[in-house]
């Protein structure tokens, strides 16, 4: 048994399934997690000393990579003053005059402690702000572990069907759920009870069931439909805001949003997430108005720290010339690849293991056969013997950084021809 193995078979006797979020425990790729020890720059290396190139990234915080010297240096100087206080503290406002002082539609916003804490809230507010109850959410997009987010799509327009055990039937039944790439489906929906929805909620680049890029006519036609109807319209940029760019994808689609939320990059790595909008639908947020929201955690200042010292980094946009300059790299390194399909959207990438002949991207969570996920545990396990480390489940994105070297790139696109061939 390696170290790896018998951590895995202690954990599992004090923690459900031995992981503390469901795809560490190797599910979709069968075997024992590989438990990590120590990571640095674009490497990570396992408890039994194996390196591997990190081509997970902490499933996308890590835009900079690993222990990034200078975010380190903020963090320590941070925690050298204390690492928690309960009390208002300068960091925040720091880090939240940088994004508002960038992002006209954040006018302003506040810091949660994730991902998931931030739709929940944001969804919240729609309500709050509308007074209306239902929301519309996509086939295909993940606003993390919130009730009203764990939703599948019903029949005709009577509300969403429950997708974990624990959730309610009210709530579900206030969940609307539509397919992807669908103007037809958006019109009917919203003509038919467009005046009953609080919120639509939607990451612009869908990218937790696959790399799904959206057309841009489907997004204006969501945004309109919005407009018309009196609907909060909610980006979900946790893994998109400042990786696609500064601005995220509201800055490439050029879409300005009710509400966004934030998480990851915003942390730096550290458990942070963010909902912003108009000022006048935030000012309704406690304790200025009625929607309570509260933590004690939140806007930790190490945490605070890491964000701003992350995003000071990104912001003159030197490294997003260079992010793509490595996407493009792979783009190349894998074109004439046989077995092989690259879905990229700037550092974010996917591969499809699929022969079939595609016109244009993968749009929806269909485009994926049953064939191409089945092929991909024996992939997922040649790439780690190769060295390299990819999220381990055919439906999650790969990420670069600024870590990533042209070798690391070219380590990638060797095993990957060594693991396709298989």
């Amino acid at each position: 048994m390696t170290h790896s193995d018998d951590l895995f078979a202690r954990a599992q006797a004090v923690t459900p399934g031995g992981v503390h979020s469901p795809v560490r425990a190797f599910r979709r790729v069968g075997g024992a997690p590989v438990f990590i020890n120590s990571a640095r720059g674009s490497r990570l290396e396992d408890v039994d000393g194996r390196q591997y190139v990190d081509f997970c990234m902490a499933f996308g915080p890590l835009i900079l990579g690993h222990a990034h010297p200078m975010v380190l240096k903020a963090v320590t100087a941070a925690a050298a003053r204390g690492w928690s206080y309960g009390a208002a503290e300068a960091g925040s406002l720091e880090l939240a005059e940088l994004i508002t002082g960038r992002l006209p539609w954040v006018e302003q916003l506040r810091f949660v402690n994730s991902g998931t804490e931030a739709v929940m809230t944001a969804l919240r507010l729609a309500r709050a702000a509308t007074g209306r109850s239902r929301v519309l959410k996509f086939d295909g997009c993940y606003h993390g572990h919130v009730d009203s987010m764990l939703i599948r799509a019903g029949s005709g327009l009577a509300g969403g069907v429950a997708d974990s055990a624990g959730i309610t039937p009210g709530v579900a039944g206030d969940t609307l759920v539509l397919p992807l790439d669908d103007t037809s489906a958006l019109a009917t929906l919203f003509a038919a009870c467009g005046s009953e929805l609080a919120a639509a909620i939607i990451e612009p680049l869908p990218a937790n069931h696959g790399l799904l890029p959206q057309r841009q006519e489907f997004l204006d036609a969501l945004a309109w439909q919005c407009q018309q109807h009196g609907v909060l319209l909610i980006f979900d940029e946790v893994i998109t805001g400042f990786r696609t760019a500064f601005g995220g994808m509201a800055e490439i689609t050029g879409i300005r949003p009710d509400l966004v939320t934030y998480g990851k990059i915003v942390g730096g790595g550290f458990p942070v997430g963010a909902f912003g909008g108009r000022r006048e639908i935030m000012q309704l947020v406690a304790p200025l108005g009625p929607v309570y929201q509260a933590g004690t955690l939140s806007a930790n200042p190490v945490a605070m720290a890491a964000g701003l010292a992350t995003l000071r980094q990104l912001a003159d946009g030197t490294a997003y010339l260079a992010l793509e300059d490595n996407g493009r790299l792979l783009d190349e390194l894998l074109r004439d690849l046989r077995g092989v399909r690259l879905q990229r959207v700037g550092s974010l990438f996917w591969l499809v293991l699929d022969d079939r002949e595609a016109e244009g991207p993968l749009r929806t969570p269909a485009g994926l056969s049953a064939a191409a996920a089945a092929r991909f545990p024996e992939f997922f396990h040649a790439l780690l013997a190769a060295g390299i480390y990819l999220p381990p489940s055919p439906y999650e994105v790969g990420f670069l950084s600024t870590a990533h070297t042209e070798d690391d790139l070219r380590s990638l696109a060797a095993a990957i021809a060594i693991g396709a061939a298989q």
